[in-house]
């Protein structure tokens, strides 16, 4: 059964912005998209890049080591990598295509709350 915990004050998260956290040992990416926030791996699920560090538009996170987009509202792959011809098709056989893993959020008491 799932678990609600504390990650982060609203306060603390402007429109747009993201912010890395840890939750039970997890890094966890949120951000916050107008009134809506969202949670995710922080691990970028192509090679490992930390999304926070990364760009957020709308509700599209960009790895910042080679350009793989998700979407925040349900993990799904906007885009692999950046990579062409046989570097993308190389790449794609090291780490295959996967989406990335995403958490129901909600706003408790002033607190974003993750379901683990």
């Amino acid at each position: 059964m799932a678990e609600w915990l504390n990650a982060i004050a609203i306060k603390d998260l402007k429109d747009g912005q993201m912010a890395e956290v840890t939750v039970t040992g997890r890094s966890i990416l949120v951000a916050r998209v107008g009134d809506k926030f969202y949670a995710a791996n922080n691990t970028c699920p192509h090679m490992g890049g930390n999304l926070s560090q990364g760009t957020l538009e709308e509700t599209i996170v960009t790895c910042p080591n080679h350009g793989s987009r998700f979407d925040l509202t349900d993990g799904r792959i906007v885009r692999w990598t950046t990579w062409k011809g046989l570097t993308r098709l190389f790449g794609n056989l090291i780490s295959s295509p996967k989406p990335l893993k995403v958490y129901k959020t909600r706003v408790v008491e002033g607190q974003l709350q993750i379901s683990i």
